[in-house]
């Protein structure tokens, strides 16, 4: 009996042996090593993360100091447009309004010409002077920006039309200057 027992138990092993062929075995040294590799890359994502939101943050700042550099170079180009207006009142006007060519009922047109472009840069300094100052409108530097470059191509509309009527302002008090000596000139004939 005990044979018996013994070369069953032996086919059965057998058995087991040649059906276990295709079961899966598994390995615990590599499924811990899997763990570790997951979690590695778990953190190494999560550092990618933060380094993402980190440049993100980094962007924003670089943007804010680009807005803040545009708005500095607008401002400094509306003070040189204002610096070339008032240059050209005091100093061509003043040639202008004491030519004897210029009558006098036009002293005070040009002069209120002349005055309302000064005006209206004034304006506009005092305008630029609370945006910047202060916070009431309560503009994005988008904005902010966008309205200072408005600003600076109205000054710069404002120096070119200063510039262009003084030139016109010359050209009649050429062409006065030249009208008067051919009507004074005298004739040897």
């Amino acid at each position: 009996m005990k044979t018996k027992i013994l070369i069953l138990a032996m086919a059965i092993l057998f058995s087991l042996n040649v059906s276990g062929q295709g079961m899966p075995v598994y390995d615990n040294t590599n499924f811990i090593s899997l763990a570790k590799s997951l979690i590695e890359s778990a953190k190494q994502t999560s550092q990618l993360l933060k380094t993402v939101e980190f440049l993100k943050k980094q962007k924003e700042n670089l943007e804010k100091v680009a807005s803040v550099v545009q708005q500095l170079r607008a401002v400094e180009e509306i003070a040189q447009n204002n610096q070339r207006l008032y240059g050209i009142v005091q100093n061509d006007l003043q040639e202008i309004l004491n030519s004897q060519y210029i009558k006098p009922n036009e002293v005070t047109k040009i002069s209120n010409s002349f005055n309302s472009i000064i005006q209206s840069s004034m304006d506009d300094l005092n305008f630029i002077d609370k945006i910047l100052s202060s916070d009431f409108l309560k503009m994005t530097d988008a904005e902010r920006t966008q309205l200072l470059q408005e600003k600076e191509m109205k000054s710069k509309e404002m120096v070119a039309e200063i510039t262009k009527k003084t030139e016109r302002y010359r050209d009649i008090i050429s062409f006065r200057k030249m009208q008067d000596k051919i009507n004074n000139r005298e004739t040897d004939y």
